[in-house]
């Protein structure tokens, strides 16, 4: 079966996964999102299933939907892209299921939102719905930086920036970990550490590794 790699660009994780693929002898197609062309209705013949690679969220959801409806096999499903690629829905997700999550509000009117902001108390952090790479953060300290980030987002003019994703700030040793689990086994995790309090690799967070204990 032709594996199909969706991508962006080509990276150190692109290459690692062309370089298994041929270990392992299997027939691949690296797909250029840039590229590609979906006719809806037609039968998909680039590829019997996808591993989506994709950076953009947007394209990433739209091209394993038109996948997943032409009944090509994707890892992931876009049922499931739509919740990760979600800060709101992913922490709905994790609420319902009963896990530990941080506490958050959602609002839809800059007025509301200071309302909540003011409830929770200062610090909070503001973050978009959709994002990645520790973009478009704000840790809100007073009164006065609230009401201007608030207003900033709502003259942006995205629907996304009038939906107001509020948590409490974490405070935690200027690092955080990230672990990676594969159904039920955390199979590796790494700390990110940083002095200042968003702690990405992509905003120049230091990657190590964290041994996975027991409790991870």
């Amino acid at each position: 079966m032709m594996v199909g790699i969706l991508c962006s660009r080509i990276r150190v994780e692109e290459k690692a996964l062309f370089e298994a693929l041929r270990r392992r002898a299997l027939p691949f197609e690296r797909l250029d999102e840039d590229r590609i062309k979906f006719a809806i209705g037609s039968p998909f013949s680039h590829a019997g299933v996808v591993l989506d690679r994709s950076i953009h969220h947007g394209r990433s959801l739209y091209a394993l939907t038109l996948l997943n409806a032409a009944r090509v096999p994707t890892v992931n499903r876009a049922k499931v892209a739509r919740i990760c690629g979600d800060k709101i829905l992913t922490t709905a997700a994790l609420a319902r299921d009963g896990l530990p999550v941080p506490k958050t509000v959602v609002t839809f009117t800059r007025e509301s939102a200071l309302e909540a902001i003011e409830a929770m108390g200062y610090p909070v952090v503001l973050k978009p719905m959709v994002g990645s790479w520790g973009r478009l953060l704000a840790k809100i300290n007073d009164r006065d930086a609230a009401e201007a980030v608030l207003e900033h987002k709502e003259t942006l003019g995205s629907y996304q920036h009038g939906i107001f994703y509020i948590q409490e700030y974490v405070n935690k040793p200027q690092r955080d970990i990230r672990a990676i689990v594969v159904g039920d086994q955390t199979i590796g995790a790494i700390y990110r550490s940083s002095e200042h309090w968003i702690t990405n690799t992509a905003r120049n967070g230091r990657a190590s590794v964290c041994e996975v204990t027991p409790e991870i």
